[in-house]
C-alpha cells in the first residue's frame, strides 16, 4: 500500500551533487551486504558443497549463483526503502527522498523499474544521471522511465 507523504510544498528537485553524495553512501553499504553474502556463498560452496578450495569460483553454477545473489541482494536492499519510506540511509543522510509525482512511496514495480534504469545510466558512463543538469526537472533516466523523482527535504526545525 502507497503512503502519502507530508511536507510536498516544502520540497525542490534534487540536483546532481546531492544523488552523488547519497549514492556513494548507499553503495558502500550495498558493498558491506556483497562482502558478507560473498563469505556467505563461500561457506556453502566450500563446507556444504564441499568444493576443493583451487576449484572456487571455476563453475559456471558458482558464478552465476554468487552474481544473482548480489544482484538480488542489492535490489532487495534499494526496494525495501524505497517502497516504504522513500529514503535508503545514504538519502536520509542527504534528505533526499524518492516519491511519485502526486507525493506517495512508490511501488515495488516502480522500484524494479528505477533499479533496472540505474543500472544502464550507470553502464552508459553516467550519463542517465548526468542527465539531471540538462532536464527541467532535474529528473534522472530512472526517474523519467518510473515515474517518480527524488527531493531535497527541508532541515528539520
Amino acid at each position: 500500500m502507497q503512503r502519502y507523504f507530508d511536507q510536498l510544498d516544502d520540497v525542490w528537485p534534487a540536483g546532481l551533487g546531492r544523488r552523488l553524495g547519497a549514492m556513494l553512501y548507499d553503495g558502500l553499504l550495498v558493498l558491506a551486504i556483497w562482502i558478507v553474502i560473498t563469505a556467505l556463498h563461500l561457506v556453502v560452496v566450500r563446507l556444504v558443497l564441499e568444493v576443493p578450495a583451487e576449484q572456487v569460483g571455476l563453475s559456471l553454477a558458482q558464478v552465476l549463483s554468487l552474481r544473482l545473489l548480489l544482484a538480488v541482494s542489492a535490489f532487495l536492499f534499494f526496494a525495501f526503502f524505497w517502497t516504504r519510506g522513500g529514503m535508503t540511509l545514504g538519502m536520509q543522510a542527504w534528505r533526499l527522498r524518492v516519491q511519485t509525482r502526486e507525493g506517495c512511496s512508490i511501488t515495488p514495480f516502480q522500484a524494479l523499474q528505477r533499479f533496472l534504469v540505474a543500472g544502464v545510466s550507470l553502464a552508459a558512463l553516467g550519463l542517465g544521471y548526468l542527465w539531471i543538469l540538462f532536464d527541467d526537472e532535474k529528473r534522472s533516466w530512472p526517474d523519467i522511465v518510473s515515474g517518480t523523482r527524488v527531493v531535497v527535504l527541508p532541515k528539520r526545525r
